[in-house]
């Protein structure tokens, strides 16, 4: 005979994912203009699973992290600006400083570089050659921005940009992203000074160059990682002058989860919107995770 036991089974809820997936935009700083004859700071690197990437490259992918494990961020301060001409002699710019979210790095924007045949600096976008010669500008990072321009021997070249190369003597543009919801453009390359007409920074931030004996450089946007302007000759105050704004790094996350903002980092995180949570971190450097 056949025996048949009934009973009720019970299902218990599924258990919570371990794992999410996070699309990024990292932000590195902005390299700052020279002090003489200079040219203009490159944008920090970008790279973004969002929208457009830097230096023309594919999207990258977003990042499958494990949950409550803590992520490395880092916000890359502008490079510093330098002094006038009279007071630190002639100066090529300072490099900013790289952007970091777990595996992720964006390289620092490139220095402009100052008179004396000096080329721009090397970075994720590069600085614009020194002019009153003709100097090139500096290679950039592959897939993070474009390179400075050469510089002539009345204007100095423009540092790169995200989106576009950099001009004689305007900075490069930068590229627009819309991880947040709306459409912003960061990295753009700080303008070259010339003799006479100097250089407009690129979209995204980037900071004006000056003209001979004028008016000052300026630096380049907080948050955006543009470059520096750069100097033809100072007339105005010790500096310093031309510095590269800071970086940024923007995660976006399924709603489901929640971010915990370690200490030493500064950041917010958006309310949720279609199905997601996206957090903004400004400065410094820590850990995020999630649970």
């Amino acid at each position: 005979m056949l025996n048949v036991i009934s009973g009720v089974f019970s299902v218990g809820a599924p258990p919570p994912p371990t794992t999410l997936s996070v699309d990024y935009l990292v932000v590195a700083g902005g390299g700052g203009g020279g002090n003489h004859a200079a040219g203009g700071g490159g944008a920090g690197g970008l790279r973004s699973t969002v929208t457009a990437t830097g230096g023309g490259g594919s999207l990258e992918t977003a990042l499958t992290l494990n949950v409550s494990q803590n992520y490395t961020v880092t916000v890359g301060a502008g490079g510093a600006g330098v002094a006038s001409q009279g007071v630190g002699g002639s100066l090529a710019g300072n490099n900013g400083n790289n952007s970091v979210f777990a595996t992720v790095t964006s390289d620092a924007g490139g220095g402009g570089g100052a008179i004396g045949a000096t080329t721009g600096k090397n970075g994720g976008s590069s600085g614009g050659g020194g002019g009153a010669t003709v100097a090139s500008g500096g290679t950039p990072t592959a897939n993070q921005g474009y390179a400075g321009a050469t510089s002539s021997a009345s204007q100095s070249g423009g540092g790169g940009g995200a989106g576009q190369s950099g001009l004689l003597p305007n900075g490069g543009n930068g590229v627009a992203v819309s991880i947040t919801g709306s459409s912003v453009t960061y990295a753009g390359g700080g303008g070259g000074a010339a003799s006479a007409t100097a250089g407009t920074g690129g979209t995204g931030g980037g900071g004006s160059g000056a003209i001979n004996g004028a008016t000052n450089n300026t630096a380049g946007s907080v948050n955006t990682g543009g470059g520096g302007g750069g100097q033809w000759f100072s007339s105005t105050g010790n500096g310093p002058f031309g510095g590269g704004g800071s970086g940024i790094v923007i995660l976006k996350y399924a709603d489901t989860q929640t971010i915990t903002i370690g200490a030493g980092l500064t950041g917010t995180t958006a309310a949720p919107s279609g199905g997601f949570k996206v957090s903004t971190i400004t400065a410094g450097t820590g850990n995020v995770s999630w649970t």
